[in-house]
Parts: structure tokens; sequence; C-alpha cells
């Protein structure tokens, strides 16, 4: 009993210095973007032995820079974390009306994903508008071996994050899906020389999906924009002349994010 009310009180004190270091964070402001122990104190209503504490912590940890008069001020590992943020905000908004115009064309549920831990996370999606059709959200997840928008965004990352990705074992989700690590390699070249990704009911029998990779200013594809509809609707054929809608749409989001594109 003594162990676990120890246990359970340390748990409370990481919860609470998370907490504060967090109120502590949220203290700087455009008026006040400088700030010294005793200022943070004050605002925080803690002491100044802790809040020296915490802000020694996040000054290793690069949340927190210390000028040369003492005082504390955001620092860098802030800015970026934030920029990652406003990127995908950026993404998202600049995305929504090339989906909007992808699924005029199309008439199928159109989504816009992103490579997350080695999975793919839909961000923002237009759902058909047709009685029989495919639905996705925002936030739903996948794997990357078997979707058209996992294919799309590995197919052009750098070798290591390639290599890394094939050597997990990979779930057979279907008699169609490719778990093969070489097998998968060819599938990649595929995709690089024609530019987009198809998923032949690798992930879900009855559905077929195609994308393309979305590229930013680095030349490094950042997300994946794609059509998922019935196998019915989707045949080899339609793909096809879909496969091109997706390549332009991902291009000219890819061209707002200010990727220079070399033609194929």
């Amino acid at each position: 009993m003594a162990e676990r009310a120890r246990r359970s009180t340390k748990g409370r004190t990481k919860l609470s210095s998370v907490a504060n270091a967090i109120l502590l964070l949220k203290a700087f402001s455009d008026e006040h973007g400088e700030l010294g122990i005793s200022a943070l104190a004050e605002r925080l209503h803690l002491a100044k032995s802790t809040v020296h504490r915490l802000a020694s912590t996040l000054v290793e940890a690069g949340m927190l820079e210390q000028s040369a008069g003492g005082q504390y001020r955001l620092g860098l590992a802030v800015f970026e974390l934030g920029s990652l943020v406003r990127r995908k905000l950026d993404l998202s908004f600049e995305a929504k009306p090339w989906l909007m115009t992808l699924r005029e064309q199309t008439g199928e549920t159109v989504d816009l994903s992103i490579l997350d831990h080695d999975g793919v996370v839909c961000v923002n999606f237009l759902e058909s508008q047709k009685v029989n059709r495919i639905s996705s959200g925002i936030g739903l997840r996948k794997p990357v071996h078997c979707t058209a928008e996992g294919k799309a965004l590995i197919a052009f990352q750098p070798a290591q994050v390639i290599d890394r990705i094939m050597a997990a074992t990979h779930e057979q989700r279907t008699p169609r899906t490719l778990t093969d690590p070489e097998a998968l390699r060819e599938e990649l070249a595929k995709v690089r020389a024609r530019g987009y990704a198809i998923d032949d009911e690798e992930y879900e029998l009855g559905v077929r999906s195609i994308a393309a990779p979305v590229r930013d200013d680095t030349g490094g594809s950042v997300a994946a924009v794609g059509v998922t509809g019935p196998a019915q609707r989707l045949t080899k054929n339609r793909l096809a002349i879909i496969g091109r809608h997706v390549d332009a749409a991902a291009k000219a989001i890819s061209l707002r994010l200010g990727a220079r594109l070399k033609p194929r």
C-alpha cells in the first residue's frame, strides 16, 4: 500500500510539473517576450525555486532561451513546433479547392493524407455524393504498404525511410495485399515512374483507390491526394483517367506550397 501511494504521488508530481511547464511557456506573449524568474513566479503563483528548475529544464530542451541579462524567452524548439503545425494547417487550407475540383471530376470520395510514424493519416476529405460511396474521416489511420496514399508518400521518401518501412512486418489485409519487401519495392518503382499509386483492393476487397504525392519547397513528399471508390466504378480503364486528374491536383497543390516540379 505504501509503495502504491508513493508511485501515485510521484505520478501526480510529474503531471503537475508538465502542467506548470506548459503554463510557463504560455506566460510569454507579444507584449511580454522576455520575462525573468520573479515575473514568471508571480504569474504562475509558484515559488521562484520551482520556476527556476522548470526554466532550466526547458532551456536544456531548447524550449526556452536565456538572454545575457538573465531574462528568458521562447526558444527555437517552440518555433519549430509552431511551424510544423502551421505547415499542416496551410497544407489542408491550400489543398481544399483542388480537392473540391477533384471530387467534381471523379464523383468519388477524395482525401488528403500525411505520413505519420510509418502510418498514413487523413487530414482532410470530401465524401462522394453518390449513394454507393466509400467513406473516410479526418484522423483515420491506415497502413502504408497497402494503400494508394501510403505508397504515393513512401515512394518519394529518402532511401533510409523506405528501407525502414520495408523492414517492418506487413499485414496481409486481403489476398491482393503485397507483403514481400522486394515486391513492394518493385511497386514503388512503378509509382515513381508513372507519378501516382494504385490500391487494387489491397486494403479492402471491393474498394480501389489512386493517389499522387504532394511536394513542398524542399522537393519532399509531404502529403498524398487520393480518390477512393467501389471497385465496380473504379475500373482499370477509369483508373487511368482518374490518375491524370489526381496527378494534376497533386501538382497544383505542390506548386502552391512552393515546389519546383520537373517534367517526367
